[in-house]
């Protein structure tokens, strides 16, 4: 049973997400919460496997709750997918920096929706390391060095992990780093995963940021 909380100021979606998540099969709605300051709370109460987020919200926004629930090392199993609207992109960067999953439209249709909460349940990221490339260079200015903050955590990574990092930040699949480095795609995918041990990143995603904000790579470079 997946296990979801609802987080929107409008009561409207929520009851309309709410009504079409508890009528699915193997989904149940553990809380709603119309602001961030709810959601931190419900989330504490229900330990869920899912937040749907929205963005803007009263008391605290979508952003710094979603920090705060990916910061908590007892709520590490909870993932976030942020629900948007197109012209919050920037918005969506800064979610998925705090260590969301990805994000979905508010208009998406509820097969979609139900399908996005499953890949997220199943440890993926629902946006693909070349779709965060994308909003990276629309929104993150060049960097002008590598960040102290993120720098000693690259410290950790072997030189193999920082190279198959720098290619994940390019958008590069398991098995088109498996073609070019001459490894299996399961080596890889071992990589990634301890890279994601290593650097605190939930997801692809979080490290196609990190290769960014480090200095391994630069906004608009290719």
């Amino acid at each position: 049973m997946i296990s979801v909380v609802l987080a929107d100021d409008q009561a409207l979606i929520r009851t309309a997400v709410s009504e079409l998540v508890s009528h699915e099969p193997g989904f149940v709605v553990a809380g709603e919460a119309a602001n961030g300051r709810e959601a931190i709370d419900r989330v504490r109460e229900t330990r869920p496997d899912i937040v749907l987020m929205d963005v803007r919200m009263p008391v605290m926004d979508g952003i710094q709750a979603t920090a705060a629930i990916c910061a908590d090392p007892e709520l590490a199993a909870t993932r976030i997918i942020i629900l948007t609207t197109f012209e919050e992109d920037g918005y969506v960067l800064n979610a998925l920096r705090a260590g969301a999953s990805g994000f979905i439209g508010k208009g998406t249709e509820a097969g979609d929706l139900m399908n996005a909460i499953r890949v997220v349940h199943q440890g993926d990221a629902l946006l693909s390391p070349r779709a965060t490339r994308t909003l990276i260079d629309r929104y993150m200015a060049p960097a002008a060095g590598p960040t102290l903050t993120v720098l000693p955590r690259l410290a950790t990574l072997t030189e193999r992990e920082r190279e198959i990092l720098l290619l994940v930040g390019k958008g590069l699949s398991n098995g088109d780093m498996a073609e070019l480095l001459v490894i299996s795609p399961q080596t890889a995918k071992t990589h990634v995963n301890r890279m994601m041990s290593k650097l605190g990143a939930h997801d692809r995603a979080q490290l196609v940021i990190i290769a960014y904000e480090s200095g391994l790579l630069v906004p608009g470079e290719r």
